[in-house]
């Protein structure tokens, strides 16, 4: 049952059930509370988990790393069109409210970072961070969780790439430009819209376009490799946009871009379909067509090498944009700057120089 309004700085409008779920619970009137207040915010929860391994492997042949750590499942940031949103099912929780608003947090993360980097069989390889959900969502700013295993990757000299579309990633420009400078960390700003107002729905708890193109400019000039991520590029909603958001991320230092075709699986596609009715009401269909039509007929396609751009005459053309754009703003694709690996060493630990005596 949907929200009879948006919720002030929350993306999704309703809490449906999960795929895996029985039952399913409605929100009343405009929000609910556990103790029966009914008002138009909706407190953050948080859920801590003390995680048995931190560091994810993929194998998927249209992602560009073999190792990442999400710090945190679920986002504050409410961006309506994420994809990691029906992840929340398998903690029986709705991809809808519940994943901007019961957020998961990963309690001594960096010291079981710590731990799998001392493994004798550890490859090193680049870590991305944000891979699901953003490293520096708002409560990062109290938890400090991504600085914290920033922090165990300057001591063992572990390249790292970062996503994010957190302004809060300048915080912590004193451990990325010293990895920098040993060529161990990128960046790639996630950047949807120049359009405030847009934004404000869409990912309504994200940062502003100016103040990721500012974030861009910090680190550039920290001596950050930063690259831009176009996604999701909407039909009728923000493809439009494709261009000037080349033009201004190459005016604010970025070095490379990519895109990704926007993506609705598995309950995604309602929530999306809800926002879209709700505030552009007089184009939902019209997307959803363009949707499908890039889609194989389908509101989404799960299939390697199909997923990220899509297909048809629509996705063509965007690609097309996208190359001349890049090409006239001096831009190169998303190359993913080649980190090293060769420096990656383990630091002492207490008790390393007793055992020299015994």
């Amino acid at each position: 049952m949907s929200a009879s309004k948006p919720l002030r700085g929350r993306g999704a409008l309703s809490n449906p059930a999960n795929r895996f779920s029985p039952t399913h619970r409605e929100l009343d009137a405009e929000t609910e509370f556990d103790d029966g207040e009914v008002t138009d915010r909706i407190a953050t929860v948080q859920i801590e988990e003390r995680p048995k391994s931190i560091i994810s492997r993929n194998s998927s042949p249209d992602v560009p790393f073999e190792q990442s750590i999400n710090p945190y499942r679920g986002c504050e940031h409410g961006c309506i069109y994420c994809f990691a949103r029906p992840s929340h099912a398998y903690w029986d929780l709705s991809p809808g409210l519940d994943f901007e608003t019961h957020i998961i947090c990963k309690t001594h993360a960096a010291e079981q970072l710590e731990k799998e980097l001392r493994a004798k069989n550890y490859r090193c390889t680049p870590i991305t961070l944000g891979a699901n959900t953003d490293p520096y969502q708002p409560l990062e700013q109290q938890r400090r969780t991504t600085r914290e295993l920033l922090e165990v990757m300057v001591r063992f000299r572990q390249p790292v790439t970062i996503i994010t579309k957190g302004a809060l990633i300048t915080r912590d420009l004193d451990l990325l430009a010293e990895l920098a400078r040993q060529q161990l960390c990128s960046v790639m700003i996630s950047m949807t819209t120049l359009d405030p107002q847009l934004k404000r729905t869409l990912e309504p708890r994200a940062a502003g376009p100016r103040t990721r193109l500012a974030a861009i400019r910090e680190l550039t000039g920290a001596g950050v490799p930063v690259g831009v991520l176009l996604a999701p590029l909407i039909p009728m909603i923000n493809d439009r946009e494709l261009e000037a958001i080349v033009e201004a991320s190459a005016d604010a230092g970025a070095r490379s871009a990519g895109y990704i075709f926007i993506r609705l699986p598995h309950e995604v596609k309602e929530l999306f379909r809800e926002w879209l009715e709700t505030h552009y009401p007089d184009r939902a269909e019209h997307v959803m067509s363009l949707i499908r039509q890039s889609r194989g007929g389908r509101e989404y396609d799960s299939r390697f090498g199909n997923r990220m751009r899509g297909e048809g005459a629509f996705a063509d053309l965007i690609a097309q944009r996208f190359r001349l754009a890049l090409n006239r703003y001096g831009l190169g694709q998303r190359d993913r700057l080649q980190l090293r690996t060769d420096l990656f060493s383990i630091p002492p630990q207490t008790g390393d120089q007793l055992a020299l005596f015994s």
